[in-house]
């Protein structure tokens, strides 16, 4: 069911489309972050963006309100994750939510797969609506729990932008990713107490903090692997 019958038309740039302000914003985050953005990625974006704020009136399906802060706080903090997938090749995001980090990082990279992965059933619905507007036949979205799905094969990658703990998320999807493959979480302050939960069976690759431009606070990026 859709919100609204605008929300089920295609989008259309030149009639409706985003202001020059939202796109001057994604446009300048998106060079700060140093990111190479094509003008047919960038129009995806805002046309993303379009649909998140047009649904979200209905569904509740953020918090945040304000597109420019949606800018910020949702699309610039998902396409600071793009450096670090960048050999990955089939990605699970797991409590995707209305897509993030999923959406915008599918948009920037159509030679990934993307599953976005989530339980309720209207964040699914907004996320078969986003696939088909925005013509992304990279990504697919499942409307499942994590301990309850199984794929077919395992993924090289789960991405959690929103699982409440690093060692729930490894028991959780331990089934999800295969041996060689990788547990990505986006955190705000650093998780110390979850750091030393990991089982010893993990160990943390890589960490590091993340600049998300006009966003205050803490954003760290941990990668966990098998040990």
């Amino acid at each position: 069911m859709l919100p609204d019958s605008s929300a089920s038309k295609p989008f259309n740039p030149y009639s409706r489309g985003p202001t020059s302000q939202k796109r001057a914003q994604l446009q300048a985050g998106i060079n700060s972050l140093a990111l190479a953005c094509t003008t047919e990625q960038l129009d995806l974006l805002l046309a993303y963006l379009d649909m998140l704020e047009r649904w979200n009136k209905t569904y509740n399906l953020t918090a945040i309100r304000d597109p420019m802060q949606m800018i910020n706080l949702h699309l610039l903090d998902s396409l600071a994750v793009q450096p670090h997938i960048a050999h990955k090749k089939n990605l699970i995001d797991i409590g995707t939510g209305p897509g993030l980090p999923g959406i915008p990082l599918a948009i920037m990279n159509p030679d990934k797969k993307f599953t976005l992965l989530d339980s309720a059933g209207k964040k699914t619905r907004f996320l078969f609506q986003v696939r088909t507007e925005l013509g992304l036949d990279n990504v697919v979205e499942i409307n499942k729990r994590a301990e309850a799905f199984m794929p077919e094969a395992p993924y090289d990658t789960v991405l959690s932008r929103a699982f409440s703990s690093i060692p729930d998320m490894l028991k959780t999807c331990q089934n999800l990713v295969d041996r060689n493959g990788c547990f990505i979480a986006m955190k705000g302050k650093l998780p110390q107490s979850e750091l030393s939960a990991i089982p010893k069976n993990y160990k943390v690759a890589d960490l590091c903090r993340l600049d998300i431009p006009n966003v205050d606070g803490e954003r760290h990026l941990i990668t966990i692997t098998h040990s």
